[in-house]
Parts: structure tokens; sequence; C-alpha cells
């Protein structure tokens, strides 16, 4: 599904700020795989996906996606198949649009020639997929007079119906309270398994990356440092992760106690 090879950003080159933000990494991500990846402030996890989804070019190296070079893709052609939600619950609905409308252009997204209409059929469709959010009843209501958790799984919900190959997860619990947190992970796993998706999840919560998805990623300084799946996965707890770190890199993490948040 994804072959990242060799992959490099450098901000700032040949200046004082020059900044080596990812460093020579390869990753292969299969199909369905749900990839958790953490590490401290700084270590290269919000680069990553921004150089998977196109946002920023790459210095050097080569990224592969679902078969195709698209090394040199523009971040609106990627965000055809590469659906991405951000820690920021406002950014991935219209805040001065209804419900309805963010979700039938949600459902028809990139398909060109369509005229974007609503019916009796399609309100109803869109009401069943609400139910588990709670906003069944409001399909008239503007985005903007939802709560941010609400914004977030409606968001989350959006995202699947224009049916991407691959989701991105930018810490998008970060930014809400721990119940609309977990209601929105609940949520998060319900949808990747409904529609069997590939994803990867950037996590301060390290007890969500050990719980969530089927592989854990460690990042710190611009490199890979740990993959682990299955077995291995699944008997890991904080403790084991941050010895681990410690005695890869022979030293403990940042002054981040979201690092060591537990839930």
């Amino acid at each position: 599904m994804l072959d990242i090879t060799n992959m490099t950003k450098v901000f700032y080159p040949g200046t004082v700020n020059e900044k080596m933000a990812i460093d020579d990494v390869s990753l292969h991500v299969n199909k369905e795989d749900v990839v958790c990846v953490v590490g401290s402030n700084g270590s290269g996890k919000s680069t990553l996906f921004n150089l998977v989804s196109g946002t920023y070019p790459l210095t050097s190296g080569k990224i592969i996606f679902d078969g195709t070079d698209v090394t040199n893709s523009a971040e609106y052609k990627r965000a055809m198949t590469i659906g991405r939600i951000f820690q920021d619950p406002t950014k991935g609905t219209a805040a001065n649009m209804s419900i309805e409308d963010n979700m039938i252009t949600a459902a028809t997204k990139g398909m060109k020639g369509l005229r974007i209409s609503l019916n009796n059929e399609k309100r109803e469709m869109f009401r069943r997929l609400l139910e588990p959010i709670g906003l069944q009843d409001r399909l008239k209501d503007n985005v903007g007079l939802l709560s941010g958790g609400q914004r977030q799984a409606l968001t989350l919900l959006m995202t699947v119906m224009s049916k991407p190959k691959m989701v991105l997860l930018d810490e998008h619990t970060a930014a809400l309270d721990p119940r609309n947190a977990q209601i929105v992970m609940d949520l998060t796993e319900r949808y990747i398994k409904e529609y069997k998706l590939t994803a990867l999840m950037v996590t301060h919560n390290m007890q969500f990356a050990i719980d969530f998805g089927t592989r854990l990623i460690m990042m710190d300084e611009g490199n890979i440092i740990l993959d682990v799946s299955g077995e291995e996965k699944s008997k890991l707890t904080v403790n084991k992760l941050v010895r681990l770190f410690k005695s890869l890199r022979n030293k403990t993490f940042d002054s981040d106690q979201g690092l060591l948040t537990k839930g």
C-alpha cells in the first residue's frame, strides 16, 4: 500500500538554520495495517505525515502509494485517496454549512461532472450514519453549532465517507477532553474495521498507541528506531516502551509529559 524509500527532509538547507527533520527513512505499510506513530516533540512524526500527504516536498527519496509513484504529486491530488484528520476539530468541516451539506460534499469528493443534490433517500442514509455520533436529528444545523468533540466525530465520518485508501490521523484526539477523546477513538476503531482502512496515527498518548492498531512505530531525531507488531506489540506497557526508548537511544524522553499519559 505505502512504500517509502530513503526519504529525507532537510529544512533551510545551506543556512545556519539547517535542520534534518527526516533522515533516510524507509517504511513499508501493508493494506489494512493500522500503524501508531509515537516519539518526543521534534522526532519527525508530523514531518512524516506532511511528506506522505504532499504538504512538503521531499529533499530526497521516493514515495510509492498503491503502486503509483507520488513523490512529486501535488497535495490536492493525494487528498483524493489519502484522508487526513488534524488535531484542530475545526479543520475538517465547514462551520457555515449544515451537517447535511458537509456530508454530501464528502460523499461526492472526487466525482467529476456530478451535480451535488440532496433527496430524502440521501438524508435517511445520513441519519443512519450519524446515529453513532448522536447527530441524526440535526441534519439542518450548521456545523459551527457543534462541540469540538462532535465536530471531530463528524470529520471522522466524512473522511471515511469519501472512501480514502489510507487515513492519516494527526493527533486527532489531542484537543479533546478525555471523555470525547475516548468517544472519537472508539469511532475511529469502528470505522477502520467497518471500512477496512489502512491508517497511520500520530499520538502523544502512549496507552492509545499500545492499545490501538496492528503496529507501533517509535521515532526519534528523524529516524524510525522501533517497529513492533503482533504479539510483541500486545505485550507492551507504557513503562516497557519508555525503557525501550532509553535502551535504544541511551537517553530519556524530553519534558513533554504527554508522552507518558496513560489515558
